[in-house]
């Protein structure tokens, strides 16, 4: 039996069909992108396996995970395999969290014998409830599976596998304030956005006697894993900004305007709404409401409306809002 040098990710390669004309995605701002898939669209590729020049690699099998296994005694050079798990379910969109990792991979193992050990390679790609991701065509099996994917696949038709519209979505109108100081009313147009959607919405100032020196607004995510003694809860600002700077008078009305397409994709951004314009903090990606994933972890989005008065005492209201992923 003989051995070689190198790791695994020299030695296997993993590449799916069409992977330069699929579009990539980060999960978090400093994660790698991977090539995304909707989640009823068959995942296939080709692993190739390399071997020196003038060496061999003695093996129990290859496995390519989630349902194939390919055995042969022996591999020259380089041997290519064709997976194709059209019935493999994805039926939760990828995610990356505070204490929750919702991963999609594909592991190839190659079985060798005492003392050489196991290869193994994972390539990661990314899931989501998307619309504007393609489908294509898987080609019929040829006898030469590195031609087969040196073919380029025809693309089929979108396919629109995103979450559909909610059929009710009602407004929120809510009064809160502190007895004989302040009182104010904020209106949001509706509970349900999807992810290029627009937050509108009004607060008004019925009664104002405290010295407010401004309002902002925040959307706060909050993250829920485990359950019972082991249940873990972290909430983080996904973007804050400034809706009004400078004492407000009795009657008066500040409009909101928040496009949550965004944050969608971590970047710096700079929020125009009405008359003013303000920085925004590094936006963390935005991801639709997660609840009850798999019995391991629910994810919430809160609207949080805070006023700071001279004195810098903070006043503040949570509303939650549920996201959703809508077909482009």
């Amino acid at each position: 039996m003989f051995g070689f040098g190198g790791s695994s990710n020299d030695r296997i390669a993993i590449t799916f069909d069409n992977e330069d004309a699929r579009p990539k995605k980060k999960l978090s701002n400093n994660a790698v992108a991977h090539p995304v898939f909707a989640n009823i669209e068959p995942v296939t590729g080709v692993v190739e396996i390399r071997v020196p020049q003038g060496k061999r690699l003695e093996h129990q099998g290859i496995k390519i995970e989630v349902i194939g296994q390919a055995r042969r005694p022996r591999l020259l050079l380089i041997d290519a395999y064709p997976f194709d798990f059209s019935n493999a379910e994805k039926p939760y969109e990828s995610y990356n969290g505070l204490n929750v990792r919702l991963r999609y991979f594909i592991r190839v193992t190659v079985t060798r014998g005492y003392p050489s050990g196991n290869l193994v390679k994972e390539q990661d790609f990314v899931v989501q409830r998307d619309g504007s991701v393609r489908g294509f065509v898987v080609p019929p099996r040829r006898r030469d599976a590195r031609a087969r994917h040196r073919r380029s696949t025809p693309p089929r038709p979108r396919r629109r596998v995103a979450q559909p519209a909610p059929e009710v979505n009602n407004t929120i109108k809510m009064e809160v304030g502190i007895e004989e100081c302040l009182h104010i009313e904020f209106e949001y147009d509706k509970t349900k956005y999807h992810l290029n959607d627009i937050i509108i919405g009004k607060v008004y100032f019925l009664l104002v006697r405290i010295k407010i020196k401004h309002m902002e607004l925040a959307i706060i995510r909050r993250e829920a894993a485990g359950s019972g003694p082991q249940m873990y809860n972290d909430s983080e600002t996904i973007t804050k900004f400034e809706v009004m700077d400078g004492a407000p008078v009795r009657g008066e009305c500040i409009p909101i305007r928040l496009f949550l397409s965004n944050f969608v994709r971590a970047r710096r951004v700079r929020l125009v709404f009405c008359f003013f314009c303000h920085g925004l903090i590094i936006a963390q990606n935005l991801t639709p409401t997660y609840r009850n994933i798999n019995n391991k972890f629910n994810v919430r989005y809160y609207l949080n409306l805070v006023l700071v008065d001279q004195e810098e005492r903070r006043y503040f209201k949570q509303q939650e809002i549920t996201l959703y992923r809508a077909a482009e």
